[in-house]
């Protein structure tokens, strides 16, 4: 969240109060933890916004076809392929991605036991697919376990900008399964994209993402556990073999507006409110 507006809470209008906020923002905060506490009432929070220009799935350059909500499921499906074939996955199988740091405050410490288990015994049911860099034994970790499960798994560790638009573009399911997460992006481009997110309820992702229990368009989930976000991608899988009910909900997530725009508005009430 942007510190010029005093984000100290995330929140998705602000009049909106996230009872997580001083979690989020007060982790590890250079011993300002208990100023921030004290100042809690004065705080106001603005979620980021993306550049929808470069975020643009229907002029995206970095991807093997450009799409619309007209032509989602064709689009998506052109660049799944395009993804899977490059590294060895099958196309027809949802597909579950992650993009990041591959570090604890990201759960992404999880990912080798959640990779793991989802391999083994549920084998030939998904195609898992990382992308990121980190601590070196998550690293370790998730390259080994390409050996044991090629064909369903797969990672690329470092940074690759245009592998990150074309996963968004061709995944299924983006996991987010954060322990922090004042703001988070990449939900919000997945969002752009047509792609589900499956997230924690913490911070920003909380503010972001409804679950589609809650006649929402996203999968959540509470603890930053292997247990919790397994469960979330069950619950995945059987939501993509309601092809209908799918694709009507990738329309919607595509429609919703995180442009600057929005976020610039938000800045604008807040500075008013202030000056009256």
């Amino acid at each position: 969240i942007n510190p010029l507006a005093a984000a100290i809470k995330s929140a998705w209008r602000v009049t909106t109060v996230s009872p997580s906020y001083l979690k989020e923002i007060g982790y590890e905060m250079n011993s300002l933890e208990a100023l921030l506490r004290a100042e809690s009432d004065k705080s106001i929070g603005i979620l980021n916004g993306i550049d929808v220009e470069v975020w643009n799935p229907e002029t995206d350059p970095m991807l093997e076809q450009n799409y619309s909500i007209k032509n989602i499921e064709k689009g998506k499906q052109a660049n799944k392929e395009v993804l899977c074939r490059q590294f060895g996955l099958n196309p027809e199988k949802p597909l579950f991605t992650f993009i990041g740091r591959l570090v604890g405050e990201k759960g992404a410490d999880l990912l080798p036991e959640i990779v793991y288990n989802m391999s083994k015994f549920n084998a030939g049911e998904q195609n898992i697919l990382i992308l990121g860099s980190g601590e070196r034994h998550i690293q370790n970790s998730l390259l080994h376990l390409e050996y044991e499960f090629k064909g369903s798994y797969c990672s690329y560790i470092g940074y690759n900008e245009k592998l990150s638009h074309l996963i968004y573009a061709g995944a299924d399911f983006l996991l987010m399964p954060s322990r922090v997460e004042p703001c988070g992006l990449n939900q919000l481009y997945a969002l752009r994209y047509g792609t589900v997110p499956i997230v924690r309820r913490t911070g920003g992702l909380r503010d972001t993402v409804v679950d589609i229990g809650d006649n929402g368009f996203g999968i959540c989930h509470d603890q930053c556990s292997t247990f919790d976000v397994m469960h979330s991608m069950q619950r995945a899988k059987s939501f993509y073999k309601d092809k209908k009910a799918f694709n009507k909900i990738r329309e919607e997530i595509m429609q919703i507006d995180h442009s600057w725009t929005r976020a610039a508005a938000e800045y604008i009430n807040l500075y008013q409110s202030i000056k009256l």
